[in-house]
């Protein structure tokens, strides 16, 4: 009888170190590259308040812009270009001069306002696009206002 305590107790002995050697070697073998993977390229959705369709030359309209990325990696940095292909106008920051076309710019801000200014009498239309530094590219709107006097 007591050669089968004495057996259990080197078989439970055995077991438990099996056990933590296995373990010890999870540790080991999960660590094999020296840097830490993090995950820097995260997709992104752009939110836009609705705006008036229509617009007289002169006037200005504001759109409300969001970007709503799902996930945060602090070095992400979001640009912005637009490209007017009928009509006439200019687009802008709050105080800033205005943007020329095709030209990349930071936003520093995920929550921005943009001001289009009607500088013709005909149908308009351009396109947005909001980038981030990880190759990611939205196309955010189409903005296609007539002359209020046309309505």
């Amino acid at each position: 009888m007591k050669n089968l305590i004495n057996i259990k107790k080197h078989f439970i002995a055995a077991l438990y170190l099996m056990a933590t050697l296995f373990a010890v070697e999870l540790c080991f073998s999960s660590c094999s590259e020296d840097e830490l993977q993090v995950q820097k390229n995260f997709p992104f959705e752009v939110q836009i308040m609705p705006v008036s369709k229509y617009i007289a030359n002169g006037e200005t309209v504001e759109i409300r812009c969001r970007i709503i990325p799902f996930g945060n990696y602090s070095e992400t940095e979001y640009f912005f270009r637009y490209f007017q292909s009928d009509g006439k106008g200019t687009l802008r920051l709050f105080n800033e001069p205005p943007f020329l076309p095709n030209d990349s710019y930071l936003l520093a801000e995920k929550e921005f306002r943009l001001y289009y200014t009607s500088e013709s009498t005909v149908s308009q239309s351009f396109d947005i696009w909001i980038s981030d530094n990880m190759g990611n590219e939205k196309l955010t709107i189409q903005f296609s206002p007539q002359n209020a006097g046309t309505v």
